[in-house]
């Protein structure tokens, strides 16, 4: 299977009653040498996850990933620092990892090496935030060459005709913003997020994720139908944060059997 592919299926895999859960960590994160430590840890209980590469204003995120980004900044992780200890680790597939990063320390890294280093670094994703639209499609054929996926990213604000071209140039899964804000705002699970992640799923066949606010088993379980998957960020670093046991947290995410 490729590996772009294998997001995919781990997440149909893991979904059932509930969503599946995507586990999002900060490289460098409460520290460089605890990486390893989490990754081992989060693997246990997510489907899938994905990694942030530390930016110096990462627009989309909201005051605890911007913090925890300015920790592993501090610290000298980069995107090299990332993906070289990553391939060092020899990962298994499974889960599958999806790298998350703002455009700028990926065009530092030089786009014609990236595609073969996500590759070589074991993951088989790709999420840019900020992607300008001449920027995609090169990007895109680039992964497309490695078997690797270009997630994308949609939000309520998108026009119609922006959110279907998404949903059908997506690989890997549709990550489905719950609204137009920065991660870590907490959402309400109401109808109309109902009806946006329906509306969403309408489109594609590859699974659909919900994240941005994502705190609660009662949320995780309010989103059932309506979501293949949610992305639990800024709750979860706010719990190793604070010397949580981060899969205990997670699985604190799911209702009791």
């Amino acid at each position: 299977m490729r590996p772009g592919e294998a997001i995919s299926a781990a997440l149909r895999a893991r979904a059932g009653s509930e969503p599946a859960l995507v586990a999002f960590l900060m490289a460098g994160h409460p520290n460089p040498n605890r990486f390893v430590e989490l990754i081992s840890a989060v693997s246990t209980v997510a489907a899938a996850i994905e990694i942030g590469v530390p930016h110096c204003d990462p627009v989309a995120d909201g005051p605890v990933i911007r913090r925890a980004s300015r920790q592993a900044l501090a610290a000298g992780v980069t995107l090299e620092r990332v993906l070289q200890q990553l391939a060092e680790l020899a990962l298994p597939p499974q889960p599958p990892l999806v790298l998350m990063s703002y455009r700028v320390p990926l065009l530092a890294f030089g786009s014609a090496h990236l595609a073969s280093a996500l590759r070589s670094a074991g993951v088989a994703g790709l999420l840019v935030p900020d992607q300008l639209p001449e920027e995609e499609q090169r990007m895109r054929s680039a992964l497309e060459a490695e078997e690797l996926a270009l997630v994308q990213l949609v939000t309520p604000l998108l026009p119609p005709a922006e959110l279907a071209r998404r949903a059908d140039v997506a690989r890997g899964f549709v990550y489905a913003a719950t609204s137009g804000g920065v991660t870590g705002s907490e959402r309400q699970v109401d109808t109309d997020l109902h009806a946006y992640l329906d509306q969403i799923r309408a489109l594609t066949d590859l699974p659909v994720c919900a994240g941005f606010g994502i705190r609660n088993a009662a949320q995780v379980a309010a989103l059932a139908g309506h979501a293949d998957g949610v992305v639990v960020g800024s709750a979860l670093i706010e719990a190793i944060a604070g010397g949580q046991d981060p899969a205990a947290f997670l699985r604190g995410l799911r209702a009791p059997a």
